[in-house]
């Protein structure tokens, strides 16, 4: 081979070496098999930072949604996930601003759009009455369901809902991932309420949903890698009303998910759901003070949650992903 042909052949290599680079180091980065992503990390207030709760954890080649608040079709486009890609979605529980989302994401990923088409039933798992709201919302857009079905011919198996109601306990498995629901106390009239665990590969994260303090959650949580749990802060001098009383009732405030996370041990604790409420008079806790209360009581890894804040679960520990 002469000089300058060696040149070209060397050219070309480095080229496509240059193409071939970050996609080999991409595949091979620690975590990148088991990634978890906040979706939206607020509460019912329609904030235009915080979108509604909920959760992409892709693991095994699979993608689960755990909760399915405002705004959760907009992220996925956003992360350039296939809506119907996204076919699992498990509930904590079915206060609205945790399942307002699941029309839009159920009937918009049965579309035939590139960014859409689902194959096969939409499974949701939830709690007593997931079963009576996924009949209902069939009944609900019955309309839309026949026409779209008639007019666009439409695959009438890939719009069902298969609705699973479950309790404590491992509730799916599959190519090694693991699925386990826990009880959480979310309030005296709101049960059963559930967090989620999910394993995989030797690795874990734990997703507290909405709650008080609560000792299962403690015991599930216990070792887990990632760790998002909810947080709740109202300034003194609001809990003169019974409208922040009842609010804050329902929830853990920083200095006890402090506790939480010093018994659990996680290798990275972030907040999610956050309900920091204020008036025009009184302004609401800032992300900073509640970080300054929550380090009354725990020492460890911690970060504020942000929509589409992303995590790999690696072997070697938690990283952020851009």
């Amino acid at each position: 081979m002469n000089f300058s042909k060696r040149i070209r052949v060397c050219a070309l290599l480095g080229l496509f070496a240059s193409f071939m680079t970050p996609y080999v180091w991409a595949q091979a980065a620690d975590g990148d098999d088991f990634r978890v992503t906040l979706l939206g990390t607020g509460s019912p207030p329609p904030d235009m930072k915080r979108f509604g709760p909920s959760v992409l954890v892709q693991a095994g080649g699979q993608t689960l949604i755990f909760d399915c608040g405002r705004g959760v079709t907009q992220r996925l486009f956003q992360l350039k996930v296939k809506l119907g890609a996204a076919n699992t979605l498990f509930l904590t529980h079915l206060h609205s601003d945790h399942v307002v989302g699941l029309p839009d994401l159920w009937l918009t990923g049965w579309l035939e759009t590139p960014y859409a088409q689902r194959k096969g039933p939409f499974r949701v798992y939830g709690p007593a009455g997931t079963r009576n709201l996924a009949e209902n919302l069939e009944k609900a857009f019955d309309w839309d369901i026949k026409t779209r079905i008639a007019d666009q011919n439409l695959a009438k198996e890939s719009v069902a809902i298969a609705a699973t109601e479950i309790a404590e306990g491992v509730v799916y498995e599959r190519d090694g991932v693991k699925v386990t629901a826990f009880e959480v106390n979310h309030g005296d009239l709101i049960k059963p309420a559930f967090g989620y665990r999910v394993d995989y590969g030797g690795r874990s994260v734990v997703m507290s949903g909405d709650t008080r303090f609560d000792e299962n959650l403690i015991r599930h949580a216990t070792g887990a890698d990632l760790l998002i749990h909810e947080v709740a802060a109202v300034r003194e001098e609001l809990l003169k009303s019974p409208v922040f009383q009842v609010i804050l009732a329902h929830h853990v405030k920083p200095e006890e998910a402090g506790v939480v996370f010093s018994r659990a041990k996680p290798k990275l604790a972030v907040y999610s759901h956050i309900v920091l409420l204020g008036t025009p008079q009184v302004p609401a806790v800032t992300e900073k003070e509640v970080i300054e209360m929550t380090r009354k009581t725990y020492g460890g890894p911690l970060l504020v949650g942000e929509d589409l804040m992303a995590f790999a679960v690696g072997r070697g520990g938690v990283s952020v992903r851009p």
